[in-house]
């Protein structure tokens, strides 16, 4: 099958001028029009920022169940009545629901899929949560690196586990769950030096004495696009339709909270609420992709609200090399939880 044809190359899409014209001249567009009485989601992240505003926008759309995938059960709560204050009619009893997910945690992200099985449906799935902390930190109960560990690892594990819940749910659904990772344009700029060593997440655990935690987060979005493109060769469209899309840059996220009391990162902040959207315009980007983008988008990525290419080394001959190794990588690291038996069972 053959994929989409873009009217940028990547080489152009993963400009940073191209980005900040699109960051500065482009309004994204609240999602109308869309119908989600009935349908049960999941949003991770979502006690503030990008993932608190999607979880507001789906509600708004008429979501009748939605799941606020959190670290923090009392900031989730705290978020659930924020969702549900002022609304008129009043959200019904039960409709936001707090559920533990700790992505530092693999028994954590296990326990929140088998929790998911009893849902019944899942119509949509926004996998948010991130996190980009001023310096390198290891994960104390997996070694590896923490950014990689939350941003990747345990976000590629969880939209494993989710596809058997989004199979089973697929007879009372109307159309197949819509698996969204939140990446970035981002993945273009990573440095990626670690791109020819075997085995790459080895690499990337290796202490460094130029680590770059800002970099590492841009590598780890960089592995989020290789894997939504390779899970999605892997799970047919009818099953569940896996993308991803970018808020943009949002001046008011917690995302970099621990950068931003650095030097350098108040700088940053500072010229972010000049150029930056707010969280609740950014997750337009992310409910749009979740909710109205069709199925071509399986397997794509989204910015400003279109699909475009990934980065350019997606499509080398190397980086395709270096996608399949991160892939067999991504499985025998996560192969506790049988991830290509779930695959295959799945996608047969």
């Amino acid at each position: 099958m053959a994929g989409p044809a873009f009217d940028i190359t990547p080489e152009k899409q993963a400009g940073f001028l191209h980005f900040m014209r699109q960051q500065l001249g482009f309004r994204p567009q609240a999602v109308t029009g869309v119908d989600l009485e009935g349908q049960t989601a999941i949003v991770t992240g979502s006690n503030c920022g990008v993932g608190l505003e999607t979880s507001r926008q789906l509600l708004d759309l008429g979501l009748s169940r939605l799941i606020l995938a959190v670290r923090n059960e009392d900031k989730g709560r705290a978020a659930a009545e924020e969702l549900a204050a002022g609304r008129d009619p009043p959200l019904r009893e039960g409709a936001v629901e707090v559920w533990k997910l700790d992505l530092d945690s693999y028994d954590s992200v296990v326990a929140f899929a088998d929790r998911a099985r009893a849902l019944g449906r899942l119509d949509v799935a926004v996998l948010n949560a991130g996190l980009c902390p001023a310096k390198r930190l290891v994960n104390e109960r997996t070694g590896h690196d923490e950014i990689i560990q939350v941003n990747y690892l345990s976000t590629a594990l969880l939209a494993v586990l989710l596809l058997p819940v989004a199979r089973a749910g697929r007879p009372r659904q109307q159309a197949p769950t819509r698996i969204t990772l939140t990446l970035s344009e981002t993945a273009a700029w990573a440095k990626f030096k670690v791109g020819k060593d075997v085995p790459v997440l080895g690499a990337l655990d290796a202490p460094a004495a130029d680590y770059d935690p800002v970099d590492r987060m841009f590598v780890s979005k960089l592995l989020g696009q290789f894997f939504v493109a390779g899970l999605a060769r892997r799970v047919p469209p009818s099953v569940a339709v896996i993308n991803a899309a970018s808020p943009g840059s949002i001046h008011d996220s917690q995302f970099n909270r621990d950068i931003d009391q650095t030097f350098a990162g108040a700088i940053i902040k500072r010229v972010l609420r000049l150029v930056g959207n707010s969280s609740a315009v950014g997750a337009r980007m992310m409910t749009d992709a979740a909710v109205r983008q069709g199925e071509d988008t399986h397997g794509q990525f989204l910015s400003f609200q279109k699909m475009v290419p990934m980065a350019p080394i997606v499509y080398t001959d190397e980086g395709k090399r270096i996608s399949e190794e991160i892939w067999k990588e991504t499985m025998k690291e996560l192969s506790f939880a049988n991830p290509e038996a779930l695959i295959a069972e799945v996608g047969s």
